[in-house]
């Protein structure tokens, strides 16, 4: 199956991890395996909170909803 497409930009991770992260120097190959695992992560986490939301009988995933998925990791 074809890997999904990139939602995270480079340019706006490396920007991050030079200012956030205090890095000077990032590679391409970096950036590109750090937005691959953000997104499967980002994914998970989607999937759990919305198994939370479902739940409690609800359609809209919440801010709680992320918070207690984020915490079951």
């Amino acid at each position: 199956m074809a890997k999904a497409p990139k939602v995270i930009t480079k340019t706006a991770l490396r920007r991050l991890m030079k200012t956030e992260g205090d890095a000077s120097i990032v590679s391409a190959d970096a950036i590109t395996a750090l937005i691959d695992y953000l997104q499967d992560l980002a994914v998970d986490i989607t999937k759990k909170s919305l198994a939370i939301c479902k739940h409690a009988k609800r359609k809209t995933i919440s801010k709680e909803d992320v918070k207690l998925a984020i915490a079951a990791l």
